[in-house]
């Protein structure tokens, strides 16, 4: 692999702009996501709408997306963010969805002694019932991540940076080594932060990992 070797500071720019342009979309999704996903679970028809919106905006195909944004922003074709605002638009419409059924299967007695301490409708969603949807919310995030890190890749076939765009010098090329290497690097950049995500989600709900701990010693 001496074109790896050779070119390690052009592979190290390609990989820190995948990071940049897949996971900031994941964030301001997540952002997005959390109060979208709390109006739909508690309005009836809202959720339907919501929810099916979300799907919708899901099924646009992502290089279609990459270059019809241009026009309704107002940016060039080769603007960053386009990327950022169509991986934001996937996200957001994946965890919508996981958001809304998250908080739906908070179990409603733990609602009802939160609302019996006179919490504030605010104050129970933030204390009890967001913390309680972690595990859930945050297994929609780590496929949003996985998801948004292979879009990038998409983006490459119309001129964006990330490490999609070593598949397409590769091929046009010739070089085996450096479409190799892309590969490579984009399955490890998911396995990395799907890892980092599952690690967050542990420390996060230290009182799942008492329950867990607390079942495997009555199984023993």
């Amino acid at each position: 692999m001496n074109w790896v070797s050779q070119n390690l500071g052009f592979i190290a720019g390609l990989l820190s702009d995948h990071i940049v342009f897949s996971l900031v979309p994941v964030v301001i999704g997540l952002v997005l996501a959390i109060p979208l996903g709390w109006l739909a679970n508690r309005a009836g028809v809202g959720r339907t709408v919501v929810v099916n919106l979300a799907g919708l905006l899901y099924t646009i195909p992502s290089l279609a997306l990459f270059v019809f944004l241009p026009v309704v922003l107002g940016t060039g074709i080769l603007d960053p963010v386009n990327v950022i605002v169509a991986l934001t638009v996937y996200s957001l419409a994946l965890l919508v969805r996981t958001v809304a059924d998250a908080l739906e299967a908070v179990p409603p007695v733990l609602v009802d002694a939160a609302t019996a301490m006179g919490y504030t409708p605010v104050r129970r969603f933030l204390a009890v019932e967001l913390p309680v949807s972690v595990p859930v919310i945050l297994a929609g995030v780590r496929v949003a991540a996985v998801s948004s890190i292979s879009l990038v890749t998409v983006g490459s076939v119309i001129g964006f940076g990330g490490l999609g765009q070593m598949f397409t010098d590769g091929f046009q090329r010739d070089i085996t080594a450096e479409v190799v290497a892309g590969i490579v690097l984009v399955v490890a950049l998911a396995l990395v932060v799907d890892g980092l995500l599952l690690l967050v989600g542990r420390l996060l709900t230290p009182w799942d990992r008492a329950a867990r701990a607390t079942r495997q010693g009555a199984t023993a």
